[in-house]
């Protein structure tokens, strides 16, 4: 049995990982995530407006401003993070049934709990 460790990053920075027990050759254990280039492109859009709000609120800009952006940056976050858990459903959670899993399927639903706060 190999134990391979997954990392993931939740919307308030929290870091959760876990690890799936597997066999090689018995069950091949690949996550090919179809949305990662388009995750990580939205997530630099994020952070390059955030450094927008930040001279915004730097400058004294009207604080009613900054809170509309910020809001909209809060959406895209979260978009994002939708993003990320369905890619996660489809892939890690579908292997992690598959192979009886159920820490996986635990660790998701306190990563949605997290997310949804």
């Amino acid at each position: 049995m190999n134990e391979e460790k997954h990392v993931h990053v939740l919307e308030d920075g929290t870091v959760v990982e876990h690890t799936h027990d597997h066999v090689h050759g018995e069950h091949p254990h690949s996550h090919p995530h179809k949305n990662t280039k388009a995750v990580l492109n939205r997530i630099s859009r994020a952070i390059g407006h955030l450094e927008s709000i930040k001279r915004m609120v730097e400058e004294g800009r009207d604080c009613t401003e900054v809170l509309v952006q910020l809001s909209a940056v809060k959406a895209a976050i979260n978009n994002t993070g939708k993003i990320i858990l369905e890619d996660h459903i489809e892939n890690c959670i579908v292997d992690a049934i598959e192979h009886g899993d159920k820490k996986a399927i635990e660790e998701l639903n306190h990563a949605i709990d997290r997310f949804m706060k």
